[in-house]
């Protein structure tokens, strides 16, 4: 199991059977034993805390006094930002995760979650004949799922397709400005942005008479967070093929209500008019299927 934090909020539930692996900016691995030693935590099981350290932090190993909590495992890393970012802070055989900070009003981190390769499309019937004709065991159309190359009886080579490339997920914490995440960004097949306030005149009741587009983009930068429109026309500049707000004021309520409907349908609006795809306004509990792209 591993944990990537945006910020330093965590919540941790460890089964005895794993290890839980956590990924934060500096002062994770003192948040959290802070918060286990004096609530007098008890865990289930092991975590090991990765810190992602730029230029700038401090380079003491732990930048906490307190001593590691008997769960924490001493092989935890401090990863250090190389041009900007952290490349493949996690990878195997199915993921790689990679981080950049992006701008708030107190460090914060996104995150870009890139899927490996994955077996191409494959057409049976341009096979399963050459393979009836020489008597080649079906099983094989495995190994050509898997893009292998395949020789037959008669010397002739069959080429399974070529493995499709992964998708790409962002996943962006508190921000007012993500632009240093951008190359890693670009190409994604979903983006994950925050939208906290929105100027809706006519429509959230709580805006006022005073309040203008502009004094309420301006309020919003000024507390680290974005509008609808920054959302998406970062959405755009980065050419992600999806886009799914989150993170909105508590002034939105977010149920099924017709009223928090109408607001929620007005705020992915505002951030299609920049842009120019649907957006999508997250609930809690949402599912989403993430297609390949046919490129």
């Amino acid at each position: 199991m591993r944990l990537f934090l945006c910020s330093l909020t965590v919540y941790l539930h460890v089964q005895k059977t794993q290890v839980l692996e956590i990924y934060g900016p500096l002062g994770t691995r003192a948040y959290i034993r802070n918060g286990l030693t004096y609530t007098h935590t008890l865990l289930g099981g092991t975590y090991v805390v990765h810190e992602l350290r730029s230029p700038s932090d401090p380079q003491t190993r732990d930048f906490t006094s307190l001593s590691p909590q008997p769960l924490e495992s001493p092989h935890g890393r401090n990863i250090q930002q190389v041009e900007g970012s952290w490349i493949d802070i996690f990878k195997d055989d199915v993921v790689s995760v990679s981080a950049a900070p992006i701008l708030h009003s107190v460090p914060c981190i996104g995150y870009v979650v890139t899927e490996a390769p994955v077996p191409g499309k494959i057409d049976p019937s341009k096979y399963i004949p050459e393979l009836k004709r020489t008597k080649t065991p079906m099983t094989v159309m495995r190994q050509l799922q898997q893009g292998e190359s395949v020789e037959l009886a008669d010397g002739t080579v069959l080429q399974g397709p070529p493995r499709r490339k992964g998708r790409k997920v962002v996943i962006l914490g508190d921000t007012y400005d993500p632009s240093p995440i951008s190359p890693l960004a670009e190409g994604a097949d979903l983006l994950i942005h925050e939208a906290t306030n929105a100027h809706l005149p006519g429509i959230d009741p709580n805006t006022k008479d005073t309040d203008t587009f502009e004094y309420v983009e301006t309020r919003t930068k000024s507390r680290g967070h974005s509008t609808p429109q920054m959302a998406g026309l970062f959405a755009k500049h980065i050419n992600a093929k999806r886009l799914i707000l989150n993170h909105f004021s508590a002034r939105y309520p977010g149920d099924d209500s017709p009223e928090s409907t109408i607001i929620q349908q007005a705020i992915a609006k505002l951030a299609a008019s920049e842009y120019g795809q649907e957006v999508i306004c997250a609930k809690d509990l949402m599912s989403l299927d993430i297609q390949f792209s046919e490129k």
